[in-house]
């Protein structure tokens, strides 16, 4: 069975996905709100599975996504949210999650994603994959387009409220990259602050207007 390691911000929902996996025989090797605490457990702990939520409170599981692909390629990520947004899935399964699992689902379908996932495959739900490929080939902004992965991380965390400290902090770089990031980032989508980021955001599925 498999070694996990659980993300999600809602200690309730990590106590229930605990008991879930540990029945079915799964280990479950740590767990956390945080995706910096996360990351760095990760590296250390060595699971092979992630199970991770992409609503983290002010944090995105994007951003963990984003850093998994950079630090630790080798652990295999699992989505497991709440958000049907077609844009949500194809960003997810575009930062490397081998599976996507919403929230609503039966545990049988979590259990599966697990076991495929721990031997090297994808997996997603039969609801799931057609939000896939509503995802990849709706029209998107072509403005969107031109942003990294790194400047898509950074319009996450700005449209979250976080400061350019913050942010720096989050992604080790000082604060006068993040500016120049941002800077650079507005010019490029045409917003001339951040209400206009966050609409930009909303409009094109980056976030949920709820959590904006």
């Amino acid at each position: 069975m498999s070694s996990i390691y659980l993300v999600d911000d809602h200690t309730l929902m990590r106590d229930g996905l605990r008991s879930l996996l540990e029945a079915a025989g799964h280990r479950v090797v740590g767990e956390s709100a945080d995706p910096t605490q996360a990351l760095a457990h990760l590296r250390e702990l060595g699971p092979v599975v992630v199970l991770l939520d992409l609503h983290l409170g002010q944090r995105s599981g994007f951003e963990l996504l984003t850093e998994l692909q950079r630090r630790a390629p080798e652990v295999r990520s699992i989505v497991l949210t709440m958000s049907a947004q077609p844009r949500h899935v194809a960003e997810a399964l575009r930062l490397g999650a081998a599976g996507y699992v919403l929230k609503g689902s039966p545990a049988s379908q979590l259990l599966h994603a697990v076991d495929a996932v721990s031997k090297g495959q994808r997996f997603l739900g039969p609801d799931v994959a057609e939000l896939a490929v509503q995802g990849f080939t709706s029209p998107g902004d072509d403005a969107l387009d031109t942003l990294s992965v790194r400047e898509r991380q950074i319009v996450l965390m700005v449209v979250q409220g976080q400061s350019s400290t913050e942010i720096g902090r989050t992604l080790h770089l000082s604060p006068k990259t993040v500016d120049s990031y941002r800077s650079r980032i507005m010019a490029k989508l045409a917003t001339p602050d951040v209400p206009a980021l966050v609409r930009f955001a909303i409009r094109n599925g980056l976030i949920d207007a709820g959590n904006a």
